[in-house]
């Protein structure tokens, strides 16, 4: 797939420095017994959005205490996970500074949720489909190899569910996320399938990924997924990866913004 030179909010190149702000942050009071997890998520998204630049310290203590509305323990303890998925490193007598974005744990439920929300030039989007099309790839070749009968019958299965609801946009596309989770589970790679579900679970968030349905749309990826099928159904590894590629591609090539 073709990789845009337009840059994400979380781009290494945009300005170490952060912006002037006129006077203190506005309040952003949090409640509820999951105090801690609320900053981490509002902090993250800061980071991520540009608001703390890379290179720029964490707001003093005192000020996120009165910001948020919770005791110094609670921001210690949001900071420390903070640190722990990458985006901020503490050093003595500098304080607490907003990494390099190459350093961040994107893999985080957090940090991938927040980057994709971000992702306004899609960039980030199409890293993601790149390493959804090798990993699916990969894995519907070594499905042709290890199915079992149980395994096509469930692939079959969630096939015909989605032929006989090209007229229900949401239960087709359901049946079409199954589709590709029974190929992965008859590939036997767990690791590669949580990679997978994970990532994905993220990028149908945002709206920019999903594009527009239509029955064309859903009868080309019907043809498709039918390819596919019978790839693996003949124990035909290569055909069945390169089936998988070719969809996937494909389909994010049609609905792309």
């Amino acid at each position: 797939m073709t990789q845009h030179a337009t840059t994400g909010p979380w781009d290494s190149t945009r300005s170490s420095q952060p912006p002037e702000r006129a006077g203190k942050r506005p309040p952003r009071r949090v409640r509820g017994a999951k105090l801690g997890t609320t900053v981490v998520e509002q902090l993250v998204d800061d980071i991520v959005r540009g608001t703390l630049p890379p290179g720029a310290a964490l707001p003093p203590e005192a000020d996120l205490c009165e910001e948020f509305g919770v005791s110094r323990t609670v921001i210690r303890e949001s900071v420390k996970v903070i640190q722990e998925k990458g985006l901020v490193r503490i050093e003595h007598g500098r304080g607490t500074q907003v990494t390099d974005p190459r350093q961040w744990n994107l893999l985080d439920d957090v940090v991938l949720t927040a980057v994709i929300a971000h992702d306004e030039n899609v960039t980030f989007l199409d890293e993601l489909v790149s390493v959804r099309t090798a990993l699916e790839a990969e894995m519907a070749g070594a499905a042709a190899l290890t199915r079992t009968s149980d395994d096509e019958e469930r692939i079959g299965a969630e096939l015909a569910v989605m032929r006989a609801n090209l007229a229900s946009t949401p239960d087709f596309a359901a049946a079409d996320v199954r589709f590709h989770d029974m190929i992965m589970a008859a590939s036997r790679n767990r690791l590669g399938r949580a990679i997978v579900n994970s990532i994905h679970d993220k990028a149908r968030t945002s709206m920019l990924y999903h594009g527009e349905y239509n029955e064309a749309v859903m009868r080309q990826t019907l043809a498709e997924h039918q390819a596919i099928k019978d790839a693996i159904a003949a124990g035909d590894p290569e055909g069945a990866a390169a089936a998988m590629r070719k969809h996937i591609t494909d389909s994010w090539n049609r609905r792309r913004p």
